[in-house]
């Protein structure tokens, strides 16, 4: 086979028969990329559009997940827990032995310690993989992948991790040693558009422009991608299309505290975070993209109307309690 060069990996050689269960904007656009890198990839998802347009690519269609499970290895990335056991659970009793599943979701600590535990018993190869990244750098093969399983079965799937990645983690031999840091960091994420939404609700009832505060903020002080993608978004009140939904933050950040009560570890700061997701989700935004926290933020300052208004303040204004702009 010829080899292809996606980013900075060159793939050909070891192109790999591989499954991809779970198809929705992270893991099609991850999927995507193992395609062109050369690998013959079967594709299975509940809803059939993301299916279709990965076919057009040279994709393999199949009817069942139990189709996609098998090969040298399987990809998969469902939404939560409840999906991982309504799709994966009836799947082991007939995957073909040595098989190494990787998932790429974010699920709960205990799920993933007993995935990789049931896996084993059937003789299977189980490897937590979680990816950081929105889907524009999904697209870009650009993800952060954090690893955790078997040094063999890690070392399998090597070539496929480095296509969808820009940098792979390694964590340990315990597979939810990567969902850990994987929950971690989201967390992580959570406290950090928290902390610029409400900066900024107060900056602008003190008269300074969004866009005035997160330019300097997250290009001279807090410079990672992170506060950057999402301090521009705040500044310019755009919330569609959603690179990271409220409502998964939302699923993460209870993941993040079942495994903090499991733990005896207090979190109090994740509790905040916890409570601005669940009001955005009550206030109808949990479709909308994380960085919407600014709207929790600028409604609790007594900004609403401000909320829904992209334009900035003029210097030396700031909305009233309506939202309306006063000097």
């Amino acid at each position: 086979m010829q080899e292809k060069i996606l980013g900075n990996v060159t793939i050909g050689r070891c192109a790999m028969d591989i499954g991809f269960i779970g198809l929705g904007t992270m893991g099609s656009r991850i999927c995507e990329n193992l395609i062109k890198a050369g690998n013959k990839v079967r594709v299975w998802n509940r809803s059939r559009g993301a299916v279709e347009a990965l076919a057009r690519l040279g994709a393999t269609p199949v009817a069942t997940a139990r189709e996609a499970f098998a090969g040298d290895a399987v990809f998969s990335m469902l939404a939560d827990d409840s999906a991982v056991h309504e799709v994966i659970d009836p799947l082991l009793d007939s995957a073909p032995t040595g098989l190494v599943h990787a998932n790429l979701a974010t699920i709960s600590v205990a799920l993933a310690r007993d995935l990789a535990a049931r896996h084993k018993t059937h003789g299977l190869a189980y490897v937590s993989s979680p990816v950081f990244g929105r889907p524009e750098l999904a697209a870009a093969g650009k993800l952060t992948v954090v690893v955790a399983g078997e040094p063999q079965a890690i070392s399998r799937i090597e070539p496929l991790l480095a296509v969808i990645g820009q940098r792979t983690w390694p964590l340990g031999v315990q597979p939810e040693r990567a969902n850990v840091v994987k929950l971690a960091g989201n967390f992580m994420l959570g406290a950090a558009v928290e902390a610029m939404a409400e900066a900024t609700a107060m900056a602008w009832h003190n008269g300074i422009a969004p866009n005035d505060l997160l330019d300097v903020l997250t290009n001279g002080v807090f410079t990672a991608p992170a506060y950057q993608m999402y301090g521009m978004a705040i500044a310019k009140q755009r919330y569609e299309p959603a690179g990271f939904k409220v409502s998964l933050t939302l699923k993460d950040l209870r993941l993040v505290l079942a495994a903090a009560d499991e733990a005896a570890v207090p979190m109090p700061l994740a509790d905040v975070v916890h409570g601005s997701l669940l009001e955005a989700v009550a206030n109808g935004n949990g479709e909308r993209d994380l960085a919407a926290l600014a709207v929790v933020a600028m409604r609790r300052a007594g900004l609403e109307e401000a909320s829904r208004v992209r334009e900035k303040p003029s210097a030396g204004e700031a909305p009233s309690s309506r939202g309306e702009l006063r000097a």
